[in-house]
C-alpha cells in the first residue's frame, strides 16, 4: 500500500455541488420508474454514435435498482420545457472495493442538445459528487474516478480529457464466427479431477470466489460481494454458461498456498465445492440487428491463479461456443482488456476471435 494522505483530503470533496444552468433544463433525481425514459435516452446516444449495442429496459432497471445506489443523491436527469429527457448523469460506487476505492460516472447529453455546454456542467456535477462519495467511503485506499467511452466517441473523449481524465485502459470487442465455414471449436480434455459442469445456482457463489481470485492481479478489478455478483442478470443465459470444478482438490496444498484468499480458504475448510474456471454468458438480443448477426456474449471468463495452464478456462469457453452454436447463434463475442496479465488476448486470437470494436476507460487517480 503506497503512503497516502487520508482519503478525505485526497478526494477534495466540495461542500456543495455545482449548479447546472446550461441549456435551461429542469433537473431532478432519477427513480427506478424512469427506466424506460433512461433506456430510450441511452439508445438515442448509442444510435447517434453508431455504438455496437443497445440497452433494454430490464438492463437499465437492474442498474437503477442496485441496492448500493442511492438515486436520490447519485443521479440527475435534465428535462426540456416539453418534458423530454435531454441529459442524464450518474455517480456511483461499488461496495466490494478493497484495493482501490472507486467512483464511476456515466451518462450524457441527447444528440439534439449537444454544443450548449450541458455536458461540461453535468460532468462537473458528477465529478464533484464522485469526490464526495469517495471521501465518505472512509476507505484509506488509493482512489479512482472512472468513466468509459467507445473508441469512436470523440466528443466524449474531449469532454473527459478537458475535465482532467486520462485514458488508462483499452478494451477490444472480439468476434468469433460459428457454424458452417467457421473454424472448428476446439476439443479440450481436462486432466485429473477437473470436471466441466453446466451453470447451477448451487455453484454460483463458488464461481464468485473463483472470479475474485482470478482477477486479483488484474488492474482495476475489485472483489465482488454476493449482492454485486448476482445483480444485473436480466440478459444472463444460464443455459449457455459453464464452470470447471475440481472434484478432489488438494486442500492442504491450497490452504498452504499464499495465493489462496481468505474466502476460498474458509470454503475449503467447510468442504464447499471448488470452482476453478468459469464462463458466464449472456444473450443480448437487442444488439443482434445493430451488429447484423446473432451471438452469444461471454461477459465473465477466468481461471483461479493456482490452476492456470491447465486449460480449464478454454474448456469452459469452448463449451460456451458449442452452446451458442447449438442455439443457432452466428458468432461468439467477448470483451477483453488489451493489457490482461493472463495473456488472454493472444489466447482469443488463437481461437479465432478478431477485434470488431473498441472502448477505453478514463480515470482521475487520487
Amino acid at each position: 500500500m503506497p503512503d497516502l494522505s487520508p482519503i478525505a483530503e485526497r478526494a477534495e470533496a466540495p461542500e456543495t455541488l455545482p449548479e447546472i444552468t446550461a441549456g435551461e433544463l429542469s433537473w431532478r433525481a432519477a427513480t427506478v420508474d424512469d427506466a424506460q425514459l433512461v433506456t430510450d435516452f441511452n439508445n438515442a446516444i448509442a444510435e447517434a454514435g453508431d455504438f455496437p449495442f443497445r440497452e433494454t429496459v430490464d438492463e437499465v432497471r437492474d442498474e437503477l435498482s442496485a441496492a448500493w445506489v442511492d438515486l436520490s443523491t447519485q443521479s440527475m436527469l435534465g428535462f426540456d420545457a416539453e418534458g423530454r429527457l435531454r441529459a442524464a448523469g450518474f455517480a456511483t460506487t461499488a461496495p466490494g472495493d478493497v484495493r482501490t476505492v472507486r467512483a464511476f460516472v456515466f451518462g450524457g447529453v441527447h444528440p439534439e442538445r449537444r454544443g450548449e455546454g450541458i455536458g461540461r456542467e453535468l460532468l462537473a456535477w458528477q465529478v464533484a459528487r464522485a469526490r464526495q462519495l469517495l471521501a465518505a467511503s472512509g476507505k484509506e485506499l488509493p482512489a479512482r474516478i472512472a468513466a468509459y467511452a467507445e473508441d469512436t466517441d470523440a466528443v466524449r473523449h474531449r469532454l473527459l480529457e478537458r475535465a482532467g481524465f486520462a485514458a488508462r485502459r483499452f478494451f477490444a470487442d472480439l468476434k468469433r464466427p460459428l457454424g458452417a465455414g467457421a473454424p472448428p471449436i476446439p476439443e479440450v480434455e481436462l486432466a485429473g479431477s477437473l470436471r466441466l459442469a453446466p451453470f447451477s445456482p448451487e455453484l454460483d457463489d463458488a464461481t464468485r470466489l473463483a472470479h475474485n481470485d482470478a482477477f486479483r492481479d488484474h488492474w482495476g478489478s475489485e472483489p465482488q460481494t454476493l449482492e454485486q455478483w448476482q445483480s444485473g442478470r436480466s440478459e444472463f443465459a444460464p443455459e449457455w454458461s459453464h464452470v470447471v470444478v475440481d472434484d478432489a482438490p488438494d486442500v492442504d496444498a491450497l490452504l498452504a498456498d499464499e495465493r489462496t484468499d481468505a474466502s476460498t480458504a474458509e470454503a475449503l475448510r467447510a468442504g464447499e465445492p471448488l470452482v476453478v474456471a468459469y464462463a458466464y454468458n449472456s444473450r443480448y438480443e437487442a444488439d443482434f440487428p445493430v451488429r447484423g448477426y446473432s451471438f452469444g456474449y461471454t461477459g465473465l471468463l477466468g481461471t483461479r491463479r493456482a490452476y492456470r495452464g491447465r486449460k480449464a478456462a478454454i474448456a469452459a469457453l469452448a463449451a460456451s461456443m458449442r452452446s451458442f452454436e447449438d442455439a443457432g447463434m452466428e458468432a461468439a463475442v467477448l470483451d477483453v482488456d488489451t493489457e490482461n496479465p493472463s495473456g488472454a488476448h493472444g489466447l482469443y486470437a488463437s481461437l479465432g476471435y478478431v477485434k470488431e470494436h473498441g472502448s477505453r476507460m478514463y480515470s482521475i487517480e487520487l
